[in-house]
């Protein structure tokens, strides 16, 4: 098997498989979880999981963007990896077959193969190891357009610089997302120096594992109390889990990002 043929393996079985730590504390919310309405989305959720990964069909209709983190090995091509990349997605995208989402700004054409300027996403590093590792995230547009970016102080929440603030900020993104975009979510928080920097750190969070600990015993404890304080607000299982990277920031700034991943969670990695 080739790369570009590891690649469109990895976007089937990506579409097709919820991840076993997402379903896990999906069945983990359900066990909690006392609303009759609230049990029987969660349910169906399962039902949906169990379904598409027997069938091999797509978790939903819509498979979203596709975003890959890719690390390479010393001396490999970073332009031959993209574009590999780049024909397994058009392949992929017939051969499953994938929604096609990749819309020109200003014609408003889709491509009708998911490929276009800066889409898909790829992110690529170099790595010290001798494998090349392909992670993709098929990031679901809905609750992509939930994400959100503060400058703090934020007179309006009354939101310090501090994690009072941070709290403050996450509870504002929360309630505007209204629940829409499939929810429970997993929710990525990243604080960080710049714009860009916060906003690719909250991305960061979102490729964690759900029932990981974050290598900081303050962040992790704080990433407990979050999701307790937000489902305890809501009153339902509102998230499965809440994730926060920190950077060092300026004294001048401090931008909080925030990102939402739907329960249609759709990552997986191939080592090459």
């Amino acid at each position: 098997m080739n790369l570009k043929q590891g690649i469109v393996a990895l976007f089937k079985k990506v579409s097709t498989s919820m991840p076993p730590d997402v379903e896990e504390a999906v069945r983990e919310a359900l066990g909690h979880e006392t609303q009759e309405e609230n049990r029987a989305w969660l349910e169906r959720i399962l039902e949906t999981a169990t379904r598409s990964r027997s069938a091999k069909i797509p978790l939903c209709i819509g498979t979203g963007v596709p975003v890959f983190f890719v690390s390479v090995p010393m001396g490999v091509s970073h332009a031959q990896v993209r574009e590999t990349i780049i024909e397994a997605t058009r392949e992929a995208t017939g051969k499953i077959p994938l929604s096609p989402s990749a819309v020109d700004v200003l014609s408003n054409t889709n491509s009708g193969d998911n490929t276009g300027e800066g889409f898909p996403v790829v992110h690529i590093e170099e790595t010290p190891e001798s494998k090349l590792t392909v992670e993709l995230m098929l990031l679901g547009a809905g609750s992509e357009a939930l994400g959100r970016t503060y400058s703090l102080p934020d007179e309006a929440l009354g939101a310090e610089r501090n994690f009072d603030g941070v709290r403050a900020v996450i509870a504002d993104a929360v309630k505007l997302s209204g629940g829409r975009a499939c929810p429970p979510y997993i929710i990525g928080v990243g604080i960080a120096a710049t714009r860009d920097r916060a906003t690719w750190l909250s991305k960061q969070q979102i490729r964690r594992k759900v029932s990981d600990t974050n290598p900081s015993e303050d962040l992790d404890s704080i990433e407990k109390q979050l999701q307790e304080e937000i489902n305890s607000a809501h009153g339902r299982t509102l998230v499965l889990g809440v994730k926060i990277g920190a950077h060092h920031r300026h004294p001048d700034t401090y931008f909080v990002d925030v990102s939402f991943l739907c329960w249609n969670t759709r990552r997986g990695k191939l080592i090459w």
